[in-house]
C-alpha cells in the first residue's frame, strides 16, 4: 500500500493571518483574566466537596455561580447592559420605564403562581409572631409600604400593572385585622404628600414621603397606648444644598458605570440631615444609659434605612427608636436576625414596628420568611 502523499502547502492568506493573530489575542486576554480571578479569589471551589454534593450537582452550580462572578463575566454583562441602553433604552430583567424618566422594579409587576397562598402564609406568619410576642407583654404594629407604582401610576404610561394587583394590600390589611393584628397600610398617608413621595429613579420613598408615613406610624402608636420611655430622639436637623441622588435603579440595571450624560435622567435632590447625637447617662448609677433604651424597635426593608424614616418616627414620638431593618431583607429577614440578637434577647422592647413592602407579599415563598419568636427563658433566648 503506498503511502499517503503530503498536502501541498499553500502560503498564508492575509484573512488567515488575521484570524490566527487574533485567536492568539484572545488566548491571552483569557489567561490573563484567569490569572486575574486566580488572584482575587481565595478557592473556585466550595470549602467543602463531598460525594453527595458532586452528585446532586451542588457543586456544579457553586462552580457555575462563582464562574458568573469572576472579573471578565462581570465586566462582559456592564459592557452588554451599557449596549443595550445605549442602542435599545433597554434596562434589563429587573428594571422597567415609564415616562418623563421614572423608573421602576420589575418585582412590583409580576403576578405569582399561588399568590394569594404566599400572602395567606405569611399573613399567618404574623399573626402568629404578634400573639407569641403578647406573652412576653410586648406589642406589635405592621406597616405596610405601597408599591411604587401603586402610587405613581400617572408616570407608568406604557407600562402594565395588572388589575389583578389592586386588591393585594386590602386582602393584607383584611387578613391581619381579622386575626386582630395592628396593621397600618400607609397609601393615604403618601398620596398626602405635596411633593413625590418616592424618587424618580429609586424604588424608595422620598424624604418626604418617609416622613409622612412617621407621622402616621407615630398617630397608631399613640393610639396603642404602648409606654414611650424616657429616652429622647437623639438627633438634630441641618437642612442639606441640593445634590444629585444616584437613584438604586440606574445601579441595579448596570447603568451606574456610564458617564453621567449617558446615563437616565440624574435626579437633583434637597434634602436634611438627621445627624444623630450620642446621649449622656441620665445618672451617676446609668454610667451606660440603659434607663434611657428606646422602648420601641424598628424591623423590616431598606425603606427602614432610607430615606431617614427611623429619625422622623424618632422625632414625631419624642422618643428614641431603635433601628433593626437591614438592606436587602425581604419579609422576614430582619425579623429573623434581630429575634436571634442580644439587643433582643438583653433589652427586649415595649413595641416592634414591622415594615414590610406590598411587592413582598405575594413572592414565593423563602426560608427567611420562617420567623419564629424565642419560646424559652427570657426573650431572645431561644
Amino acid at each position: 500500500m503506498e503511502d499517503p502523499k503530503p498536502l501541498p502547502q499553500r502560503p498564508a492568506t492575509r484573512a488567515g493571518k488575521v484570524a490566527a493573530v487574533s485567536l492568539m489575542a484572545l488566548l491571552f486576554v483569557g489567561l490573563a483574566c484567569n490569572l486575574r480571578f486566580a488572584t482575587t479569589t481565595e478557592s473556585l471551589l466550595p470549602t467543602a466537596v463531598t460525594r453527595a454534593s458532586l452528585v446532586d450537582g451542588t457543586v456544579s452550580k457553586e462552580l457555575a455561580s462563582r464562574m458568573a462572578d469572576t472579573p471578565i463575566a462581570a465586566d462582559a454583562a456592564r459592557a452588554q447592559r451599557a449596549l443595550g441602553w445605549l442602542t435599545l433604552h433597554d434596562l434589563g430583567p429587573r428594571v422597567r420605564q415609564g415616562c418623563e424618566g421614572w423608573l421602576f422594579l420589575r418585582d412590583e409587576l409580576n403576578v405569582y403562581a399561588d399568590g394569594d397562598q404566599h400572602l395567606a402564609t405569611r399573613a399567618d406568619t404574623v399573626a402568629t409572631v404578634q400573639r407569641d410576642l403578647a406573652s412576653h407583654g410586648i406589642a406589635l404594629l405592621v406597616a405596610v409600604v405601597p408599591d411604587k407604582s401603586r402610587l405613581e401610576p400617572q408616570h407608568l404610561c406604557k407600562l402594565y400593572r395588572p388589575a389583578s394587583l389592586n386588591a393585594r394590600l386590602g386582602e393584607w390589611t383584611s387578613r391581619l385585622e381579622a386575626a386582630r393584628v395592628p396593621v397600618i397600610d400607609l397609601e393615604a398617608a403618601l398620596r398626602s404628600v405635596s411633593g413625590d413621595a418616592f424618587y424618580r429613579t429609586d424604588t424608595h420613598w422620598t424624604q418626604d414621603g418617609a416622613g409622612a408615613a412617621a407621622q402616621a406610624v407615630a398617630q397608631r402608636i399613640r393610639a396603642l397606648g404602648v409606654p414611650l420611655g424616657s429616652s429622647k430622639p437623639g438627633y438634630r436637623v441641618a437642612d442639606k444644598a441640593p445634590a444629585r441622588r444616584p437613584g438604586d435603579l440606574v445601579r441595579l440595571a448596570g447603568l451606574d458605570g456610564l458617564p453621567l450624560s449617558s446615563q437616565p435622567r440624574e435626579e437633583i435632590v434637597a434634602s436634611r440631615a438627621y445627624i444623630h447625637e450620642a446621649q449622656t447617662a441620665a445618672s451617676a448609677d446609668d454610667l451606660f444609659g440603659d434607663a434611657d433604651l428606646p422602648n420601641i424597635a424598628v424591623i423590616g426593608t431598606s425603606y427602614s434605612t432610607t430615606s431617614d424614616f427611623v429619625p422622623q418616627l424618632a422625632l414625631a414620638l419624642g422618643t428614641g427608636v431603635g433601628n433593626f431593618a437591614h438592606e436587602g431583607a425581604k419579609f422576614g429577614g430582619s425579623a429573623r436576625a434581630y429575634f436571634v440578637s442580644p439587643a433582643y434577647a438583653q433589652t427586649p422592647p415595649k413595641l416592634i414596628v414591622w415594615e414590610l413592602d406590598e411587592r413582598d407579599l405575594q413572592a414565593p415563598l423563602e426560608a427567611d420568611d420562617r420567623v419564629v419568636v424565642p419560646k424559652a427563658g427570657k426573650p431572645g433566648n431561644p
